[in-house]
């Protein structure tokens, strides 16, 4: 499995229709459809795909042909994110209708042409299962744990400060997880 990293554009033309792909990490997709339609007034439609992996890590799938005619805009994208084996990911795609009609097959292949331009564009990094891992430091270790947590490739953490001492929450991969135990936090 694959997945990608930050957010990545592209624009497809087609018989004058143009089709502005947005492709982000599915961390990011709540809210952004509503988003894209008020940065786009004039767009006809905002269709979108996303797979997910859920708590089970199982494989979630959901898209919306927004107006379009049914299975004719959304299925296509998600088609194009199974072929390429992309989870934890949402593309979107803005559609300003250019004049011609473009029939069911043509907008099918429309879309799906669409998420293959971004998908040229993109950064595709494997997918690597993230877990979540809680210990607690000394004051005087914050420091120290911020190395650590850098040279373990770790960025994403939350810290609480209690009265004892600090409490951390970190997300990273499995051997990014061990690498930090071995180097000596607990």
């Amino acid at each position: 499995m694959k997945t990608v990293d930050k957010r990545y554009e592209s624009l497809t033309e087609v018989n004058r229709s143009k089709f502005l792909t947005l492709m982000v990490s599915y961390s990011e997709f709540s809210g952004l459809q509503e988003q894209l339609k008020r940065k786009h007034p004039k767009a006809n439609h905002v269709v979108y795909a996303v797979r997910y992996l859920n708590e089970y890590d199982q494989i979630v799938e959901n898209s919306s042909d927004d107006g379009e005619p049914k299975g004719c805009a959304g299925v296509p994208a998600l088609n194009v994110l199974r072929g390429e084996e992309l989870v934890n990911v949402a593309v979107l795609i803005v559609r300003y209708f250019g004049g011609i009609k473009l029939g069911t097959g043509g907008m099918a292949r429309a879309y799906a042409q669409a998420v293959k331009d971004v998908l040229e564009v993109a950064d595709i990094v494997p997918y690597e299962k993230q877990v979540k891992y809680v210990f607690e430091t000394s004051y005087a270790d914050i420091d120290k744990t911020l190395y650590q947590l850098k040279q373990a490739g770790i960025t994403r953490y939350e810290r609480d400060f209690g009265i004892n001492g600090v409490q951390w929450s970190i997300l990273g991969s499995e051997e990014q997880i061990n690498a930090l135990v071995k180097s000596g936090i607990k």
